[in-house]
């Protein structure tokens, strides 16, 4: 199916990779690529199936752009990429790959999943906390996101700062308004500097 370009921005998203066709949760993330091409985003995925393979179908059949973005390690293990995918960057490594999945897109959506969707996450959360990638959207969605961040912010040395920086969400059909009103007025969140030293260097008071 031919994809509707150019398109405006490229969305990134994340879940698992075990969600199954006609589960509640792969039928939202059809609806959602879905949504996002109607939108005029390109969607990016990390092509395999899943979640990944719900948003590039919803994409597809909406005449948007689906991008995946594949990795040696799984093609060596006989994963094959989604049907739906128009384009294909294929890297080596699984750190390059995610690496790719957070440098490239214009902003993040993360649906429900485990360990490597929350890694996913977790790295773009930190890489804006610093400004090692400018300022974007990071939109979680569902009730996963809902119990476990409030939680998190109690138990670790997370600020409201760095709160901010998430935009939480309870449905798919709640991202495209999100993501609008995240542009239209961005959040002015201080950057992170780093460690405080506190104490002088040797010599200093020598």
């Amino acid at each position: 199916m031919q994809s509707k370009l150019p398109y405006e921005k490229v969305i990134g998203v994340f879940g698992s990779a075990n969600t199954q066709p006609g589960t509640p949760d792969y039928t939202e993330a059809v609806t959602l690529g879905a949504a996002l091409a109607g939108a005029g985003y390109a969607v990016m995925t990390g092509g395999y199936g899943g979640v990944m393979g719900a948003i590039s179908q919803g994409a597809a059949e909406a005449h948007g752009h689906a991008i995946g973005v594949t990795v040696g390690l799984f093609k060596s293990r006989g994963l094959i990429p989604n049907s739906f995918l128009h384009e294909e960057v294929h890297l080596p490594t699984l750190a390059e790959r995610l690496n790719y999945l957070i440098v490239k897109p214009d902003a993040y959506v993360v649906l429900k999943g485990g360990a490597g969707t929350l890694s996913e996450m977790a790295l773009a959360w930190s890489l804006l906390q610093v400004g090692e990638v400018p300022p974007r959207p990071l939109v979680l969605v569902g009730a996963m996101w809902r119990e476990l961040i409030p939680h998190f912010a109690t138990v670790t040395t997370i600020t409201q700062q760095d709160i901010r920086l998430l935009t939480l969400v309870d449905r798919g059909d709640e991202v495209v308004p999100a993501l609008t009103s995240w542009w239209a007025n961005p959040p002015q969140v201080p950057l992170r500097l780093g460690d405080v030293q506190k104490t002088p260097p040797l010599g200093d008071n020598l």
